[in-house]
């Protein structure tokens, strides 16, 4: 994965309106923040090139793809294995993200599912992987607070 950077206060106003409109062009999000296009597209393909502009998969929720359920799969792992653990995990379609983690878990697996029956399956899959020495699953029940990056770029701005 490329190294991010570290964002200035206009990288921050561009990633703003972006988030406010994200079906904007490249023209129009230069206007609102008062660049010419050139600076402004340059400024994205930078953020795009070293991974600061995340993946546009975020936005498609799960739900609307006949996946509901939500869990996080905590799993130890026999640590030798953890990269071809890691490259199991990537093959199944339900997984949506794994974190390595410190504690008394190694992985926090990241899974949706379409029932119980679909995650008792999965959850199945996962402890099947070789090196997978134990799991544990917590079904979300009621998301409180969903992914959101605005709070961060305000502060960047801010301390301009």
């Amino acid at each position: 994965m490329p190294k991010t950077g570290p964002i200035d206060p206009i990288d921050a106003r561009l990633l703003l309106e972006l988030v406010r409109h994200p079906r904007a062009t490249t023209s129009g999000l230069a206007d609102q923040v008062g660049l010419s296009r050139n600076t402004a597209q340059a400024r994205l393909l930078r953020m795009e090139q070293n991974a600061t502009l995340d993946s546009f998969e975020r936005r498609v929720r799960p739900e609307a793809l006949g996946y509901p359920l939500t869990a996080f799969i905590t799993t130890q792992v026999t640590q030798r294995r953890l990269d071809e653990v890691g490259a199991a995990l990537a093959a199944i379609p339900q997984v949506l993200q794994v974190h390595g983690v410190s504690g008394p878990t190694d992985l926090l697996v990241h899974v949706v599912a379409a029932d119980a029956e679909d995650l008792y399956r999965i959850a199945g899959r996962i402890l099947a992987i070789p090196g997978v020495e134990r799991t544990n699953t917590a079904l979300v029940m009621r998301q409180l607070v969903d992914y959101r990056i605005t709070p961060l770029l305000h502060r960047i701005v801010e301390r301009s």
